[in-house]
């Protein structure tokens, strides 16, 4: 467990560390840079850097925190990767249902992999699951999302590196977008979040608008989040036609 910087979580939990690319969203993958750099470090966790690993130390961590909270599960992996054994998936899922006092928040780009075993696992309200949609050619884990079993369903649509056609968020409760960071980060385009955001509120989908991700993609030079004191500072600034949008679900309060 880990205290998160994420604008959209409190902490991160991660019963497996390491994954493998699938799409463009993962070309520069910020867990990737990471687990090298704590491999480096010497961290006994990433002895095997960013190889999928396996950690059953960790699942008795949530039953120790004594206040509920948000809680982003695997950060640094992803829990539906193809080297995930179900019997594993059931064991992290049994954690999350045996802890109904904190949130999870799930993220996958194994959309695939979550349809084909989300009848084998407890839907508890508590789990929140949501896949990662980074531009129109991946619009299809939407649709496996929709047609699982998860109480609250979100996309995570972030790096968002192309437009989104033909959006249909009916049966979605959150949608979460952001630019790409980092040195070499592929730019985002204003009118491709603003098509978002009009869709959310045509399906009255909660929006949360998380960065720009570098100030080069913001068109609005003098967004005062862009600067590292402002309360909602994010990467390249967050705001949004002089608008902050952090909206939650309304299974969920807003975070403080």
């Amino acid at each position: 467990m880990a205290e998160s910087n994420i604008e959209w979580t409190e902490l991160t939990w991660n019963p497996t560390t390491g994954c493998s690319k699938v799409t463009a969203g993962c070309k520069f993958c910020y867990a990737e840079t990471m687990s090298n750099r704590l491999f480096l470090m010497g961290t006994e966790k990433y002895k095997n850097n960013f190889k999928l690993t396996l950690h059953p130390d960790t699942l008795e961590d949530p039953y120790h925190w004594k206040k509920p909270k948000v809680v982003f599960v695997n950060s640094m992996s992803d829990l539906f990767h193809k080297d995930v054994p179900l019997a594993y998936l059931k064991r992290v899922f049994k954690v999350m249902n045996e802890n109904p006092r904190h949130t999870f928040q799930v993220l996958t780009k194994r959309a695939d992999i979550l349809f084909q075993y989300h009848r084998e696992l407890n839907w508890t309200p508590n789990i929140w699951m949501g896949v990662s949609v980074e531009d129109d050619r991946v619009q299809d884990r939407i649709s496996f999302l929709k047609r699982t079993g998860a109480k609250v369903k979100f996309l995570s649509i972030e790096p968002l590196i192309g437009p989104l056609k033909k959006m249909n968020f009916n049966g979605i409760d959150w949608i979460i977008v952001g630019g790409e960071s980092g040195p070499k980060a592929r730019p985002v385009k204003k009118e491709w979040i603003i098509d978002i955001k009009k869709e959310c509120s045509k399906s009255k989908v909660a929006f949360f608008f998380k960065q720009w991700g570098k100030k080069q993609f913001n068109p609005d030079p003098g967004d005062p989040t862009i600067g590292t004191n402002h309360p909602d500072h994010a990467k390249g600034g967050c705001s949004l036609n002089g608008k902050v949008y952090r909206n939650f679900p309304k299974r969920k309060l807003k975070l403080t």
